[in-house]
């Protein structure tokens, strides 16, 4: 029985039979982020707006993911495209060369700020009605044990969550301080929480993926030539334990940090033949190894255990979810909506035509999704909501 299936731009690879056993169930919607490259999922989500459509019992977002999940619930139809198309891009935010002239981080204060007025005024009290006594979360790191925790974004504080979901290390100077924990972007941790709604008791599990999907690829391996506390863990273990694990690091390997650092920075330096690569890189975390290591070497910061600690956790446990979304568990359904191509845009400095581009990938990767979760019930509606209401 295959629990899991892709929904594209192009098409469909599911089997209705085996996904119309588990529609029923707690269903959870989880969204990648991957920066600018999360314009494909605001498509998505735009065309679901468009046609009232809102199956979900929860939701959990990543980074960008939490920010197109929010403009969702608050039934803003285009913020999601706004936010990238007109406040990422501006200099404001983020330009190239002044960041590395004159050390300007990545401006999350001022583009939340935009967030807060109009005409980008995210309509948080809307967003509050709509989600009723459902339940939606932004992944963010603990920056004191390098753990996933999430945290609910219609709060007081959402604007702290999601800066805090979205504050990536090496380009934004400081964590985010809430309830007196520390942290930073949830993409070191927790690229795309599916484990997580799993373990919350979601048993069909939508996916929104930022690069395309092959369900037949390969389980991956576990890394060989990593230290001892990166030995295989199997995915029958609590993550929990699995968490513990890599934060518990060996004082062996402590001792031999430096020696290990070098042989990673050469490494990153020859990333495009790095069969990791796939990995560390697109989109999952903004930046792979060898773009962190050389925006460290730009701005003259040091490339310290802290950075390496949360690449090779990020590298695991993405690693973990890979396979954990390839085989789900028999009690779940993994459904996952990415384009059939890699897309144009990259998770900063993309081009207007390519975000435009991407954006039309994801609406009608959007309306495939309908057209199939329409076909599961003779009472389509079942997947409709009203203006402000869970069906």
């Amino acid at each position: 029985m295959k629990n899991s299936g892709v929904i594209t731009d192009l098409g469909v690879s599911v089997d209705p039979t085996v996904l119309s056993k588990y529609s029923n169930g707690k269903h959870a919607l989880v969204a990648q982020g991957g920066g600018q490259k999360g314009i494909f999922t605001a498509g998505v989500l735009d065309s679901l707006l468009e046609a009232s459509i809102d199956p979900f019992d929860v939701f959990y977002g990543t980074s960008a993911g939490a920010l197109n999940i929010t403009s969702f619930l608050c039934r803003q139809k285009g913020l999601g495209k706004a936010f990238i198309t007109d406040l990422t891009t501006r200099p404001e935010f983020f330009r190239l060369f002044t960041h590395i002239r004159r050390k300007k981080r990545l401006d999350l204060d001022w583009v939340f700020e935009q967030l807060s007025e109009p005409p980008y005024l995210l309509d948080v009290d809307v967003g509050r009605f709509v989600l009723g006594d459902r339940q939606a979360f932004a992944a963010v790191t603990n920056i004191d044990d390098l753990h996933d925790e999430y945290l609910p974004i219609m709060v007081n504080e959402w604007i702290d969550v999601l800066k805090a979901t979205c504050a990536i290390p090496a380009l934004y100077r400081h964590e985010i301080e809430i309830n007196q924990k520390r942290y930073v972007d949830g993409g070191v941790s927790a690229a795309i929480p599916a484990q997580e709604a799993w373990r919350k008791g979601a048993r069909l599990i939508t996916v929104i993926r930022t690069e395309p999907v092959d369900l037949n690829a390969e389980i991956e391996p576990e890394p060989t030539n990593e230290p001892s506390f990166l030995s295989k863990v199997g995915l029958d273990q609590h993550f929990e334990a699995i968490q513990n694990s890599i934060a518990n690091r060996t004082a062996g390997w402590r001792v031999d940090l430096n020696g290990f650092l070098q042989e990673r920075i050469a490494k990153s330096q020859s990333i495009e033949t790095d069969k990791l690569k796939p990995l560390l890189n697109g989109g999952r975390w903004l930046f792979g190894s060898g773009d962190v290591y050389r925006l460290c070497h730009l701005l003259g910061d040091q490339f310290d255990a802290g950075i390496m600690d949360m690449l090779m956790i990020h590298h695991q446990t993405f690693t973990l979810t890979h396979n954990f979304m390839l085989k789900p568990p028999d009690d779940c359904f993994i459904l996952q909506i990415a384009p059939e191509e890699p897309l144009r845009s990259s998770p900063l400095l993309s081009k207007a035509e390519d975000l435009e581009f991407d954006y039309q990938m994801g609406i009608q990767a959007g309306r495939n999704f309908i057209a199939q979760f329409s076909s599961l019930s003779s009472n389509p509606d079942v997947i409709h909501q009203g203006a402000y209401t869970k069906m």
